[in-house]
């Protein structure tokens, strides 16, 4: 299929390849090209299924490598210690071509290609995607299953799908505001109900599930962090999430280092707060223990 397509591509636009992969799922072929319009890779599809259906014969021969012949066949050039014969595959009126790997004998054995689309390739070079034989077909019958698996979840014919996808991103998006409009009020209740105490701690700590690092700042922020210390996490109550340590810039610095180690996690941090991501939040409760020790041997009392 490669052959094809690469010979195809040369003869109709010039566009010569520079190298290609055969993936496991796809196949890509690296055009000297910095781009292709879809009405170029439209018509490269339809001429390459012509000379399939055209049936045109593949054969392979060899030449000896001072064969002056050797010189009409496309190449990127022979290895210096090259020795022996060269073999030199034949697309009958297309292509000649060197190449040591295996062929069919004639071109309908492809059955099919399908370019897929390009994707931006390195030096102003572009990447052809493509699929050829069986791969076709199970790529159709792949996209199948997805669209009846579509068609069920999204409860509409398949003409539908990207309209009902559409409607649900938006629906989202507007569910994931007004949830974002939630917590920052939240925020901004947990922290006033706190500073309404007539006799606060010096110690605020604090875990919420749904929260992020906006709510935890918005708290540490309205409660102020003059001379309270905060403890603040967010995520997984075991295992992954973030943290914030705000408090008194000197308190910060000594604390903030510790916290992370603690919670098995990373975070930096400036001017009284240090903030990351954890690991370990199970260990939560440790770093709460630590921070009240902190605060009572900073107390005039101890």
């Amino acid at each position: 299929g490669q052959h094809l397509i690469t010979a195809i591509a040369e003869q109709m636009f010039g566009f010569k390849t520079t190298s290609w992969e055969l993936g496991r799922q796809r196949s890509v072929i690296e055009l000297d090209t910095p781009s292709m319009t879809a009405e170029q890779i439209e018509t490269l599809e339809r001429s390459v299924n012509e000379k399939i259906r055209e049936r045109v014969p593949v054969m392979v021969r060899e030449l000896a490598a001072d064969d002056p012949e050797i010189e009409t066949v496309r190449s990127r050039g022979l290895p210096d210690d090259h020795a022996g014969p060269v073999r030199v595959v034949d697309i009958e009126g297309i292509d000649s071509n060197m190449c040591c790997g295996t062929h069919v004998s004639n071109l309908s054995d492809l059955q099919v290609i399908k370019l897929l689309g390009t994707e931006k390739g390195k030096k102003n070079k572009t990447n052809l995607v493509f699929l050829a034989g069986n791969r076709v077909l199970k790529s159709i019958k792949q996209s199948h299953s997805t669209e009846k698996a579509l068609t069920s979840l999204l409860k509409n014919g398949p003409g539908e799908h990207v309209e009902a996808v559409k409607r649900l991103q938006s629906s989202v998006k507007l569910l994931q505001k007004n949830n974002l409009n939630l917590l920052r009020d939240i925020a901004v209740l947990i922290a006033r109900d706190f500073k309404s105490k007539p006799a606060q701690s010096q110690l605020f700590v604090l875990h919420r599930k749904e929260g992020d690092s906006e709510f935890m700042n918005i708290i540490a922020n309205e409660i102020g962090t003059e001379e309270t210390l905060l403890f603040l996490t967010v995520g997984d109550e075991k295992e992954a999430g973030l943290f914030l340590l705000a408090g008194p810039v000197e308190a910060v610095e000594n604390l903030g280092p510790r916290v992370a180690e603690l919670l098995g996690g990373k975070g930096a941090g400036k001017r009284g707060r240090f903030q990351g991501k954890a690991t370990q939040m199970s260990r939560r409760g440790e770093v709460q223990a630590l921070l009240q020790e902190f605060i009572s041997r900073q107390s005039p009392e101890a």
